[in-house]
C-alpha cells in the first residue's frame, strides 16, 4: 500500500482539504443522505473558506496525510469540543472529522492517525477525547472501539433539514 506521509494543514493547503472533505463526505454518506442537500451541505461544511479559517485557528489542528507524490488521501481535524455531553473545554478535545479515501483505509494509516490525534490531545493538555459517529457506520464504530472510545451519549446531524443521529463517544487518554 502506498505510504502516507502525515502533517499539520498549512494555508496553502485549504483546496485540497476542501475537495478532499467533500469526496470522503460524499463518499461516506451518499447511500442514504438526500441528493440536493448533501450537496448543498458538501459546499457549505467542505469549502475553502471554511478550511482557511480552521487552520488559522489556532484551538483547531487539521493533518492532512498525502502520498509520496503530494496528493492528499486523507484528514482528520482536532477542535475544542462542540458536542452535546457533561465536557470540559480545558481538558477534552473533539475529533472533528477524521476520513481517509478508500484506496487507503485498512493498511494501518488510520491507526497511525489516530495515535497523532491521541499524542497532539495529550500535549494540549487533554485527558479524554470525544467524537461523534453515525450509528450506521459499523466500519467507523468497530474503529473507534478498537482504540478505546465507548459511547457515552447521541446528538443530531443536520443535513439540510434532514436530522441524521450521531453517537457520541469517548476515550479517556
Amino acid at each position: 500500500m502506498t505510504p502516507i506521509r502525515w502533517r499539520g494543514a498549512v494555508a496553502g493547503d485549504a483546496q485540497a482539504l476542501s475537495i478532499l472533505g467533500g469526496a470522503t463526505f460524499l463518499a461516506s454518506f451518499a447511500h442514504d443522505h438526500p441528493g440536493d442537500a448533501l450537496l448543498a451541505h458538501v459546499r457549505s461544511a467542505h469549502s475553502e473558506s471554511f478550511y482557511q479559517a480552521a487552520i488559522a485557528d489556532p484551538s483547531q489542528l487539521l493533518l492532512i496525510g498525502e502520498t509520496p507524490l503530494s496528493a492528499p488521501v486523507g484528514y482528520a481535524m482536532l477542535t475544542l469540543p462542540d458536542l452535546p455531553v457533561d465536557c470540559d473545554g480545558r481538558h477534552d478535545v473533539e475529533v472533528k472529522r477524521f476520513y481517509l479515501l478508500g484506496g487507503w483505509q485498512g493498511g494501518g494509516h488510520a491507526d497511525m492517525l489516530m495515535d497523532l490525534l491521541a499524542a497532539e490531545s495529550r500535549n494540549r493538555g487533554a485527558r479524554r477525547m470525544l467524537l461523534a459517529v453515525y450509528p450506521q457506520n459499523e466500519r467507523a464504530r468497530r474503529f473507534y472501539a478498537r482504540h478505546g472510545f465507548e459511547e457515552i451519549g447521541e446528538t443530531v446531524f443536520m443535513v439540510g433539514e434532514t436530522p441524521f443521529r450521531d453517537l457520541v463517544y469517548a476515550r479517556n487518554l
